[in-house]
């Protein structure tokens, strides 16, 4: 790949190197520059511009992130949209995040543009949590190393996975010597149940017996069928020889393991009784504060076998006694929320008059056997934005009528005749309190994609400065816009036909034009003529 400075004359399809602003020209880099961007580059008064030109045997940076997360994904991962080179992965489901991590170190040293980087093996994850990230460095990258990852990737089972977390049951028994309270042990079941909830487990039920080995043996013999038997002694296990490994032995049990090298959760033992697990607690279980039990609960929650030799790796990192990550933050503290994919709605504006339509809607023109807004609006339902609303105004009835039965929520705006402000303040309001921001879409653009859409929630990142993202094609700005929540209030304050497309402009330091190959985006059908194109 070629970098450095290059005349006016060759850039004309490079990649621009660095943000450029001089009079009226500010373009950011990364931009692909077209004929017109250099003619503008030209009339600043430039004559040379830092660029990168990908080679014959390059391979672009989003095509080559892309290609990458495909191979990389497995179980219960969804793949994000390419943007600037990186693509994000995300859990599907609650369960354990299980990486092949010698496979992900021998990518990351195939080639320096190219990287994988995941969270921890084995952390829990949620439902839309960010699992890995796939970044090529430069703007493209060699052939030979995309295609070598590839091939690390593919090998064997997938290098990144989910484990769901399974519904398990569990009994709970507890012994107890005199002196011990209630109390006491109904807080461990308490925490217990809390424990096992919280992957979708139950605790079925619950025992208390004496802190003997015979009493034991008869507890557990009582504790009918389940997926796991917890057992949490009115004393510490100290040795393979104490009442807890004894009274599970006695009762048919095999002692697999005793000890862990996590801090807090030495004193673990893990048995089985035929086909069931059996879990000896350590004192540290009657908390809810994170200990090596978690660890061990977590992977038999996911399906996934703990063995001794398991057990015995979870040394590094085991040293839990004073770190902030716990299932319930301290008094004081601040939990931090663990990246995920942005929760981006989407507003599809139907409102309108279609005023130089000739006193047709054009929302309701027969397109191929279906009206104009359900083929844009079907577009939106394709796309990773959720929730969808809908805006109605002029002819709501009829406009509602063939959208019905699709997941969405329409809502009307009875005051559709002051214009599209209007409409986008009632679609604002009727957002959940929880989205990160909104796609605007207009109900006469049935050509705008899933894939365009896709594209500017994977430009969109706050933490880069990038909370709008406008969608260019050639250069040229098109729709949907896709706006953070934070400028709702500015938005809800406007007025007229114009819609947001003012704040463009006032917040310019925000805006990121986002390149697509969706010629839709520019593409509104607001005339007789454009109708009878799109038909044709």
């Amino acid at each position: 790949m070629f970098f450095g400075p290059l005349p006016l004359r060759e850039l004309e399809g490079a990649i621009l190197a660095h943000s450029v602003r001089r009079g009226s020209v500010s373009f950011k880099k990364g931009r692909v520059l077209s004929a017109e961007d250099v003619t503008a580059l030209r009339d600043a008064g430039l004559t040379t511009v830092t660029v990168a030109k990908p080679g014959p045997d390059d391979v672009g940076e989003d095509a080559a992130a892309a290609r990458i997360a495909a191979a990389l994904k497995g179980q219960e991962i969804t793949v994000g949209a390419a943007f600037t080179g990186r693509v994000n992965l995300f859990a599907e489901s609650r369960g354990l995040f299980v990486p092949d991590v010698e496979r992900i170190n021998a990518l990351n040293l195939i080639d320096e543009s190219v990287t994988v980087a995941t969270l921890p093996a084995f952390a829990p994850v949620e439902p839309g949590q960010m699992v890995a990230t796939v970044k090529i460095i430069p703007f493209a990258a060699p052939r030979g190393a995309v295609e070598g990852a590839e091939v690390e990737a593919s090998a064997g089972m997938p290098a990144l996975r989910v484990a769901p977390f399974r519904p398990l049951t569990a009994a709970l028994i507890q012994t107890r010597l005199p002196g011990v309270k209630d109390s006491v042990l109904d807080k461990t079941v308490a925490v217990t149940r809390q424990r096992l909830e919280a992957m979708g487990g139950r605790l079925v039920r619950d025992s208390r017996c004496y802190h003997g080995e015979a009493a034991l043996a008869d507890a557990i013999a009582a504790a009918g069928r389940v997926d796991l038997l917890l057992i949490a002694g009115a004393s510490a296990i100290t040795d393979r020889r104490d009442v807890l490994p004894a009274g599970i032995e006695r009762a048919g049990g095999v002692i697999e393991h005793f000890g862990m090298p996590v801090d807090p959760g030495n004193l673990l033992l893990i048995a089985h009784i035929g086909e069931t697990p059996v879990l000896g607690l350590p004192g540290c279980a009657r908390s809810p504060k994170l200990n090596g039990f978690d660890w061990v609960l977590q992977r038999i929650a996911a399906g996934i076998p703990v063995t001794r030799a398991d057990v015995m790796r979870m040394g590094v990192g085991g040293l839990l006694a004073e770190i902030p990550s716990r299932p319930l933050p301290r008094a004081g503290t601040v939990a931090v929320e663990p990246p995920r994919a942005p929760r981006i709605a989407a507003l599809v504006l139907a409102a309108g008059r279609s005023s130089r339509m000739g006193g047709s809607n054009k929302l309701l023109a027969d397109v191929g056997g279906e009206p104009l807004v359900v083929r844009t609006v079907e577009s939106v339902l394709a796309s990773q934005a959720k929730p969808v609303v809908v805006v109605t105004g002029h002819m709501a009835e009829a406009v509602s009528a063939p959208l019905a039965g699709r997941p969405l929520t329409i809502v009307h705006n009875p005051s559709f005749a002051d214009g599209l402000s209007a409409s986008l303040r009632a679609g604002l309001a009727a957002l959940p309190a929880d989205v990160d921001g909104v796609v605007v879409c207009l109900g006469d653009m049935p050509r705008v994609t899933p894939q365009a859409i896709d594209r500017l929630i994977a430009a969109y990142n706050p933490l880069e400065g990038r909370t709008v993202c406008v969608p260019t094609v050639h250069g040229k700005r098109g729709n949907p816009v896709l706006w953070d929540r934070g400028f709702f209030a500015e938005m809800a304050k406007l007025s007229g036909d114009a819609g947001a497309k003012a704040l463009l402009a006032t917040h310019a330091d925000q805006v990121v034009e986002v390149p697509v190959e969706d010629g839709g985006i520019l593409y509104d059908v607001d005339t007789p003529d454009l109708l009878a194109e799109l038909r044709g």
